[in-house]
């Protein structure tokens, strides 16, 4: 993956919109389908670089009332087939909540509606009530994450494995037909907390490494010691550390808005303002941000526009 921006627009990073697919989100309103379609045709048109969706099944937060949300892979399917431009991207999917090799057949497909413009993010997840709501075992995650990982990289890479694990298992397994890219999609570690165990699978299979805004504060300055530890775990592995492609998701307030569960000080100010904010990672070695919009609404996305007008002024 490039280490630049390959927008079309002069841009000196890819910026991407997350959608509010959780109860409660859309400035204190829940979105359905329709508005999501809205937004994602809006991001589109104002230049987004790629549109995100996070996977969650349930947040319950003793003495809140719980959050669900619409299943990712889902929205991620539907956003293939009606955005033309745009890469679409997971922020990220639990490895625990679907079998690794029917997993890389879903991406492949995916692959093929979207034309190319996939971006598979893919971690070990962390929330436990969820978990234990819809049955899945919460013990060993990163082992079985790297097993997962395993099967998933080796599939969508290569088209066929083999592989006996602790696990998973894939047979004499094999991937036909293929997507429109040989290779596959791109596939994004999410590590937000940089621990070794999590930067050495990036490290060794990921294209990309992603975190998430609760991890750095929501500034540059809580993100530049997790850059580093993600240098230093491609160093151990013998690996470029400008080959592991860095993103970052970040929280950007564009107008006033009802509270919200994200957590961190957003990005405030002009349009160029925010946008010098932004261009300063991009000095930093990041290639790719996903934006949480506040308020996250049709309003909020025309509201960012002019943000991403003032970054491609170069």
């Amino acid at each position: 993956m490039a280490a630049a921006s390959d927008s079309a627009h002069r841009r000196p990073l890819k910026v991407g919109l997350i959608l509010p697919e959780t109860e409660r989100q859309m400035n204190g309103g829940s979105a359905r389908w329709r508005d999501l379609h809205e937004m994602a045709m809006l991001g589109e048109e104002i230049g987004a670089d790629s549109l995100w969706f996070t996977d969650h099944l349930i947040h319950r937060v003793p003495g809140e009332e719980p959050r669900g949300m619409w299943e990712c892979w889902s929205l991620i399917s539907a956003l293939a087939a009606i955005t033309h431009r745009a890469e679409i991207g997971t922020l990220v999917l639990c490895s625990s909540f679907r079998n690794p090799a029917l997993l890389a057949k879903m991406a492949d497909t995916v692959e093929e509606i979207s034309g190319g413009r996939l971006i598979l993010g893919i971690g070990a997840g962390w929330n436990e009530p969820e978990y234990r709501a819809f049955g899945y075992p919460f013990d060993r995650r990163t082992a079985r994450f790297a097993e997962a990982l395993q099967i998933l990289t080796r599939l969508l890479r290569t088209g066929q494995i083999d592989f006996q694990g602790e696990f998973y298992e894939a047979r004499d397994c094999e991937l036909r037909p293929r997507g429109p890219r040989p290779g596959g999609p791109p596939i994004v570690v999410g590590a937000s907390h940089a621990g070794p165990r999590m930067l050495a699978l990036a490290a060794e299979y990921g294209d990309g490494w992603n975190t998430w805004f609760s991890s750095t504060g929501n500034t540059l300055a809580g993100l530049q010691p997790l850059l580093d530890r993600a240098d230093e775990a491609c160093r151990a592995a013998g690996r470029d550390p400008a080959s592991l492609e860095r993103s970052a998701a970040v929280i950007v307030e564009v107008g006033p808005h009802e509270p919200s569960a994200m957590t961190g000080p957003p990005i405030t100010g002009s349009p160029a303002e925010i946008a010098a904010t932004l261009r300063a990672h991009a000095d930093a070695g990041v290639s790719h941000l996903q934006v949480w919009l506040e308020p996250n609404t049709p309003a909020g996305i025309a509201a960012f526009a002019p943000v991403l007008e003032e970054l491609d002024k170069g």
